[in-house]
């Protein structure tokens, strides 16, 4: 990332948070794949420290998004994660299961935010403090550029994991997104614990449970 980008992030950070002391930035990652959890981070940056490099976690190269992810877990004030694996999704939807790991994320930070920016175009009402949701926020601000890697490691690590559990999917490589060679074995195998079965096209494949 330029220094003029991330100079640009630091001032629209600081226009939102205004004087609030504790600003935790709270993102999600894998609310599209077709397996795995949903992941939900809240970060709460120093903003005296410079977070140069730091840029929504899409922008970043898996090697990037690991030494900003270290960085981080070093210097952040406060930082929490929190999950909704395949069966909440299924019971709950997806937006309700998101809001869910979002609001958890929040309640386990060690330091109790003055203000949360929510990605998005909508707060969550489980939260229980001042929020801002901010569109395309992963991209504006960040202390949730911040949580977008935070959300996005910890979550293709545990994918990395489930992989060994479930080796034919090649769930390491795609992290259950709907790839062509996720939905070839898909139509192979039929689908594992894993997916979320009420997601189509495992829905409408209709084949039976690994």
């Amino acid at each position: 990332m330029s220094a003029a980008r991330w100079r640009r992030l630091a001032r629209e950070q600081a226009r939102i948070s205004g004087e609030r002391a504790a600003v935790a930035g709270v993102d999600e990652a894998g609310r599209g794949p077709l397996a795995g959890p949903v992941v939900a981070a809240a970060v709460i940056l120093d903003l005296n420290l410079s977070w140069k490099g730091l840029d929504d976690s899409k922008q970043l190269s898996p090697e990037e998004r690991e030494e900003v992810y270290a960085r981080v877990l070093e210097g952040a004030r406060a930082f929490a994660w929190s999950a909704a694996g395949p069966r909440v999704i299924d019971r709950l939807n997806i937006r309700r299961a998101t809001h869910r790991a979002m609001a958890s994320a929040v309640r386990r930070l060690a330091l109790a935010p003055d203000l949360v920016l929510v990605d998005g175009h909508e707060t969550v009402a489980a939260i229980p403090h001042e929020q801002q949701a901010v569109i395309g926020g992963d991209a504006k601000c960040l202390s949730i550029a911040a949580a977008s890697v935070v959300a996005k490691v910890v979550r293709d690590r545990l994918m990395a994991r489930l992989d060994r559990v479930w080796p034919a999917y090649g769930f390491a490589k795609h992290k259950g997104y709907g790839t062509a060679e996720h939905l070839e074995a898909l139509r192979a195998l039929g689908p594992c614990p894993l997916h979320r079965w009420s997601f189509a096209p495992v829905t409408v494949l209709e084949l039976p449970l690994v």
